[in-house]
């Protein structure tokens, strides 16, 4: 009988385990890309926002959301206000006057600022050659998210030339995932 619950409990372990969107860094993701072009989608936060954390523990928790993330795009976690240097398209991005010292807000990224980061939580997508595809402000549930994650999968945004025709868009699609 013990046995039987250590196995279960291990069981539950890794299926728990699995249902986690596979975060990595911008250099990761950048790395990756080389080897199999994959769309990007960039979670960029920071640590004091509390719809950034609403979106941690309700949307990238949703097994929806974590196996289309996983299975369709590299997911970079980047904080916003952090410390971290990212090389990208060529150029150093640092956080020049960041403050470890500070709690709450810090100054904002060179990064942030380069892709039009302007609120938190913005989720920005990018394509397989790093271009910014579109910024997403604001917390989402897992079906709002949805929308915006098959719209750019899909490629249907590049059909989409106006406010209205992305409205019409919205209107008509059918969510899948489970809230």
């Amino acid at each position: 009988m013990k046995k039987l619950i250590i196995v279960t409990i291990m069981l539950l372990s890794i299926t728990t385990y699995a249902q986690k969107i596979n975060w990595m860094s911008f250099e990761e993701a950048l790395t990756a890309q080389k080897t199999t072009p994959k769309k990007i989608f960039v979670d960029a936060y920071t640590t004091w926002c509390g719809p950034c954390k609403m979106l941690d523990k309700n949307t990238f928790q949703n097994k929806d959301v974590v196996k289309y993330i996983n299975d369709n795009f590299y997911a970079v976690k980047f904080n916003a206000e952090g410390n971290e240097v990212v090389n990208f398209k060529g150029e150093t991005f640092t956080n020049p006057n960041f403050d470890s010292n500070k709690k709450g807000r810090n100054s904002s990224h060179q990064l942030s600022g380069y892709l039009g980061v302007r609120a938190y939580p913005t989720m920005l997508f990018l394509d397989e050659e790093n271009n910014l595809i579109t910024p997403v402000v604001g917390y989402k549930t897992p079906q709002q998210l949805e929308l915006f994650l098959k719209l750019i999968k899909k490629e249907d945004y590049k059909n989409i030339k106006s406010q209205e025709a992305f409205t019409e868009y919205a209107s008509n699609f059918k969510p899948e995932f489970k809230e």
